[in-house]
């Protein structure tokens, strides 16, 4: 019922994860980020658990593969699960459990991987790498460009209703936590929407937490 990506900018450090789905707020579910750790999705019928697990092993050390095969080792109905990880070194690694729903498939890259399933066609996640790849520009845009590309390309079998974007970089809290929870619209075009709106404002929101002081002014009726 998903497809998603999880994927590291080489030249920020920056982590991101972008999902969407049939279900409704599918991000609150399946997405986790965690700066100078990694990104991970976790899936299919979904484990919550996982995401939080495999960021941890990942901050301990592990590599990507490393963090997964344990994941498959704690994990409870491993079987049903779909889970994709990418480390601070960019490299990558999926979990598809045998009775992951549908068409299901992945694909990996370097700093990037795409896994789903309940897909129209299994060269979805192929083509979401491939757009991530090609795509320049900041983490976000690449993340929309790749979410974009594999929803071209066929997406889920059946029309999806939400989408979340997740990005994390030097602070404990994320950059950039877009949702959409439900839309009989395209959820993937409405985070697209919100993200050419935050994107600009996203460095002052940074810098508001840090100092308040040296931040700029807010932008709404009576601030001076």
């Amino acid at each position: 019922m998903t497809f998603s990506l999880v994927a590291r900018c080489s030249r920020t450090g920056m982590f991101g994860v972008a999902i969407s789905s049939s279900s409704p707020a599918v991000a609150a579910r399946c997405s986790y980020a965690r700066a100078g750790a990694g990104a991970v999705a976790s899936q299919n019928v979904t484990d919550p658990a996982l995401g939080p697990l495999a960021l941890d092993l990942m901050q301990a050390g592990k590599s990507a593969v490393e963090a997964i095969a344990e994941v498959k080792r704690q994990g409870r109905f491993i079987e049903y699960r779909q889970v994709l990880a990418v480390d601070a070194e960019g490299r990558t690694a999926i979990h598809s459990g045998p009775n992951a729903l549908g068409t299901w498939a992945e694909a990996q890259g370097q700093d990037v991987a795409s896994g789903g399933n309940l897909l129209d066609n299994d060269q979805v996640p192929a083509e979401v790498v491939k757009a991530f790849e090609t795509t320049p520009g900041h983490l976000g845009d690449r993340l929309v460009a790749a979410m974009r590309a594999g929803l071209s390309a066929g997406g889920e079998a059946g029309p999806v209703h939400s989408a979340g974007m997740m990005i994390v970089h030097e602070q404990p809290w994320p950059l950039a936590d877009l949702r959409c929870d439900w839309t009989e619209d395209c959820p993937i075009e409405a985070i697209a929407a919100a993200w050419d709106i935050y994107k600009p404002q996203m460095e002052a929101y940074v810098q508001r937490a840090l100092d308040p002081r040296a931040a700029p002014s807010y932008g709404v009726p009576g601030d001076e």
